[in-house]
C-alpha cells in the first residue's frame, strides 16, 4: 500500500504541474466527432504512409500504451468502442500542448483533434493537430494492465476491469442487446411491460426467504419482493392479457456461482394460455437471445449449447429423469426406499419424516439430476407438494402442470398452468403456512389479498420466469453469475484500498 500511495503522490504532483502551466485537468466538456470503430471503418481504405489532412476528427480516450520521443510521440487510446493510435508531433501542437501531453501517463483521459494517416507499417492512425487534457488519473491502472486476473480484484473493482479487460465489456453490451431483444420480441406480440412493487407487505410467489426493511412513516416492515408473480396476475383479474415485467428481484439466501442476493427475472403472463403456451414462449425467447449472440458476440464460437438453442428442446418428466441418470424407479421404490437413498448420497434434509415420498424424490431429483442435465431440457411433471402456484396435470392430480428449463446444469426458467381457483389457492397456501409454523422459513404467507383478487375470477394463464442473469451465463460462455452482474454482492474487505492526498 506504501508503494501504491506513493505512485498516487507522484500522479498528484503532476497534476499540480499541469495546474501550474494554467491547464485545468478536470475541464467540463469536449466536443467528440468521431469513436474508434468509426474512424476504422471509415478510414481502413488508406494506403501506408497516406495522410488525409482535409478529414479533421476529434476523438477522446483513455491513454493506454505510451511512447515518449524528443519531439514526436506515439500513444494508443481507447473509447468505448476500441483503440486507436495517436501520433503527437513538437512543431505542430505546439510547444505548451506538447508538454501538456509529455506531462500524461497512462489511465489519463485526453482529447484529440487531428487528420487520418496510415503508418509505413500499416497502422491507422490520428495525427494530432491540438491536444487536450481531459481528466488527470490519480491511481495508476494495474502494473499488468492487459492481464488483470484476480477474480476478487475484477468484482470488487469493476470500473477496472472494464477498463483493462475488452472482453468484460463485450459480455455487457451483449447483456444490454439481450435485453432489449426480449423486450422488443415481447412487445411486438401485444404483451405489456409493467412495473409492480419492489417493497411488498407479504412476499410471495415462490418459496424462499426475504430481505427484510421497514418503513418509517407507516411504521410498517415490509420484504423486498422475491417475486413479482402475484402482482402480475392481479392485473390479469383487472383486464391486461399479456403482462411482462423485466426487473429486479431480491432473495436473502446463500452466494454461489449460480446465486447472487439480488438478480434479474423476467415474469410473462398470458391470459387464456396454459404450460404449452408458456413453454412454446420460452423456446422464442431462447431462439432471439441466441440470434443476438449469433450476430455480435465475439466468443460465440466457444458457446457448445448455442445451435441447440435455435432448434426445439426436448421434454423429459421429473420421475425419468431421476430413473435416467441416478437408477432410481420412483413407481417401484417405497419412501423408506427414497430416504436411503439420501443417506447413500449424503444428502441432509431437516424433518424428512415430515416431507411426503413425492417430496423426497424432488430432493433426490435437485441434488443428484440437476448438475448433469447439461443440453438444453424441459423437466415436466413436478410433484404437487412443491407446486402451489400450479394447476393440477389434468391426467394425474398428484403432479402440477409445470415445467423447468435446465441448460448446463442450471435451471434457466419455471412456468405453468397458472392456479386461479381461489378455495384450492387458499388451501395450498394453508399448507405453505404450516410449513412455516413449523420452521421452514422459506415457505410462502398465506396472502389474503391475493385470494380475494381470484375471488373476482382470473382467466386461465400460463406463466413463466426466465432467469436473466443465468441466460446470460450461457449466452456468453461464463462460468459464475458475477461474470455476467456489472456489481455483485461482495464481503468488505479490511485492507480496501484507502486513498491519502497529500
Amino acid at each position: 500500500m506504501t508503494e501504491l500511495n506513493d505512485l498516487i503522490q507522484a500522479r498528484f504532483q503532476k497534476l499540480n504541474l499541469l495546474k501550474n502551466m494554467g491547464i485545468n485537468p478536470f475541464p467540463y466538456s469536449f466536443q467528440v466527432t468521431a469513436y474508434t470503430s468509426d474512424i476504422k471503418s471509415k478510414y481502413n481504405y488508406l494506403e501506408q504512409g497516406q495522410h488525409l489532412e482535409t478529414e479533421m476528427v476529434s476523438i477522446a480516450g483513455r491513454i493506454m500504451t505510451l511512447r515518449l520521443h524528443g519531439k514526436s510521440s506515439f500513444a494508443h487510446i481507447q473509447d468505448e468502442n476500441g483503440q486507436i493510435q495517436i501520433y503527437i508531433k513538437l512543431d505542430e501542437v505546439g510547444e505548451k500542448e506538447y508538454e501538456l501531453f509529455k506531462l500524461l501517463e497512462l489511465g489519463d483521459i485526453v482529447g484529440i483533434e487531428g487528420f487520418p494517416f496510415k503508418t509505413r507499417t500499416g497502422e491507422l492512425t490520428i495525427h494530432a493537430r491540438s491536444v487536450m487534457a481531459l481528466c488527470k488519473a490519480l491511481h495508476p491502472l494495474p502494473e499488468k494492465w492487459h492481464g488483470l486476473t484476480d477474480v476478487e480484484i475484477r468484482y470488487r473493482h469493476r470500473y477496472v476491469d472494464l477498463i483493462v479487460n475488452k472482453n468484460v465489456k463485450s459480455v455487457f453490451q451483449i447483456r444490454s442487446r439481450v435485453i432489449s431483444a426480449i423486450r422488443y420480441f415481447l412487445d411486438q406480440l401485444g404483451y405489456l411491460e409493467v412495473e409492480t412493487p419492489m417493497m411488498h407487505p407479504i412476499p410471495g410467489g415462490t418459496t424462499a426467504r426475504p430481505f427484510l426493511t421497514h418503513h418509517n412513516t407507516l411504521n410498517m416492515q415490509l420484504y423486498m419482493r422475491i417475486a413479482p408473480e402475484l402482482y402480475l396476475k392481479k392485473l390479469l383479474v383487472g383486464g391486461f392479457e399479456k403482462v411482462y415485467e423485466l426487473g429486479r428481484n431480491f432473495r436473502n439466501e446463500g452466494i454461489s456461482i449460480k446465486h447472487n442476493p439480488e438478480f434479474t427475472m423476467l415474469e410473462a403472463y398470458v391470459a387464456y394460455g396454459d404450460i404449452e403456451t408458456v413453454m412454446k414462449l420460452t423456446e422464442a425467447i431462447l431462439v432471439e437471445s441466441a440470434k443476438v449472440i449469433e450476430k455480435n458476440y465475439e466468443g460465440k464460437d466457444e458457446i457448445v449449447v448455442l445451435e441447440k438453442l435455435l432448434k426445439p428442446i426436448p421434454q423429459l418428466t421429473l420421475f425419468s429423469a431421476l430413473q435416467k441418470y441416478t437408477g432410481i424407479d420412483y413407481a417401484q421404490s417405497s419412501i423408506d426406499n427414497l430416504r436411503e437413498q439420501l443417506k447413500i448420497h449424503s444428502i441432509q434434509i431437516k424433518d424428512v419424516n415430515k416431507m411426503s415420498k413425492a417430496e423426497i424424490a424432488y430432493c433426490l431429483f435437485e441434488v443428484l439430476v440437476e448438475p448433469k442435465l447439461i443440453d438444453p431440457v424441459f423437466i415436466t411433471d413436478f410433484p404437487i407438494e412443491v407446486s402451489p402456484l400450479a394447476k393440477v396435470k389434468r391426467s394425474d392430480p398428484a403432479l402440477a402442470e409445470r415445467f423447468e428449463l435446465f441448460i448446463q446444469g442450471r435451471e434457466i426458467a419455471n412456468g405453468f398452468s397458472e392456479l386461479n381457483d381461489p378455495v384450492d389457492q387458499r388451501a395450498r397456501f394453508e399448507k405453505q403456512a404450516a410449513l412455516r409454523e413449523a420452521g421452514n422459513d422459506e415457505a410462502m404467507f398465506l396472502d389474503e389479498d391475493y385470494i380475494l383478487a381470484l375471488t373476482y375470477g382470473m382467466p386461465p394463464a400460463g406463466g413463466v420466469g426466465i432467469g436473466i442473469d443465468r441466460l446470460l451465463m450461457i449466452l456468453t460462455n461464463s462460468q459464475s453469475i458475477r461474470d455476467v452482474i456489472l456489481f455483485p454482492l461482495l464481503r468488505p474487505r479490511e485492507d480496501d484500498e484507502k486513498i491519502k492526498f497529500e
